[in-house]
């Protein structure tokens, strides 16, 4: 029987190159998504992948639409973390606010989503959780003090729920992609971007959303039985740890 794999903000960008990615490979996908029910309902039609929409800012939501997933499609085997948002602005005009919902999400979302899921893998001894971090986790980015803590904080996560999981046949790994040319970075100002952002890039280009999710992929499978605690750096030379 295929294995379940739930992707959060898995029906935009990076999130929905992961979905597809999945689906291809034999398993069976669902996309959970915040707010853009024209752009969830749009992959849905288009991948077949079916989409379900809660914050996971929310531990009771993430909960209850978990749930919904399981009575669905079927017990979680995978978990891709991948749902995040900004609130770039310099640390002495951030507001609490800002900062709240920026840890909220990329950060307190990992357990949010996590937690609910961890007991079925322990039964089963099985399950891959796959966390999409970020290059600015691991150096730093003036102006988002706020993600690149959660970021940053994501590694941790990673880390110590690796040494829980290994007993039980769980892995647990992170990503941190560069700059990844999804819709939202390739809006930038085309002379901001190439003047200022890809000579940073040692090989000359953004990454694509399906090098992401290749490697998500790999992570998902058998094959990456050996492998957790693992922070994987996909940036393009960008930054070396």
């Amino acid at each position: 029987m295929a294995r379940v794999a739930l992707v959060t903000g898995g029906s935009r960008g990076i999130g929905a190159a992961i979905s597809r990615a999945l689906k291809a490979a034999g398993y069976k996908v669902a996309a959970n998504y915040a707010g853009n029910d024209a752009a969830a309902a749009a992959f849905s039609k288009e991948t077949g992948i079916p989409t379900f929409k809660w914050s996971v800012a929310d531990y009771d939501a993430c909960a209850k639409g978990i749930a919904e997933v399981e009575a669905a499609v079927g017990p979680i085997d995978i978990l891709v973390n991948n749902a995040g948002i900004t609130r770039d602005v310099m640390f002495h005009k951030m507001t609490p606010g800002q900062w709240s919902e920026v840890i909220d999400t990329n950060l307190t979302g990992l357990f949010n989503m996590t937690h609910p899921v961890w007991s079925g893998m322990r039964d089963r001894k099985f399950g891959r959780v796959i966390n999409i971090s970020s290059i600015n986790g691991q150096k730093g980015q003036m102006g988002q003090v706020n993600y690149s803590a959660a970021k940053s904080g994501d590694l941790g996560f990673t880390k110590a729920l690796a040494q829980e999981g290994a007993r039980a046949g769980i892995t647990v790994n992170a990503i941190c992609p560069g700059y990844i040319g999804t819709e939202m970075v390739r809006a930038i100002d085309e002379k901001v971007l190439n003047e200022r952002i890809i000579p940073q890039i040692p090989v000359g280009r953004l990454g694509e959303p399906d090098e992401i999710a290749r490697i998500v992929t790999f992570l998902a499978s058998d094959d990456a039985g050996f492998m957790t605690g693992s922070t994987i750096s996909a940036n393009g030379g960008q930054f070396f740890v």
